[in-house]
């Protein structure tokens, strides 16, 4: 996911987002445990997607005590 996709989301999608791509993580951790994941790459690729995600939120928690 791109950053600019992140930003045009609102607080709420961020956060619903960021829960579904938790859990699919998740799911990813399982089948690496039981040998079954094709692409390991996906768990960074989805690591890094809630930590930008998270990011967001925190840049615009910050920003609102500003305006």
């Amino acid at each position: 996911m791109d950053i600019k996709e992140i930003r045009k989301l609102s607080d709420a999608d961020l956060k619903k987002k960021i829960i579904e791509t938790k859990e699919d993580l998740f799911t990813k951790r399982m089948q690496q445990a039981n040998g079954t994941l094709d692409k390991p790459l996906v768990l960074r690729e989805l690591r890094r997607n809630v930590a930008k995600m998270k990011t967001v939120l925190r840049e615009r928690e910050l920003d609102g005590g500003n305006k």
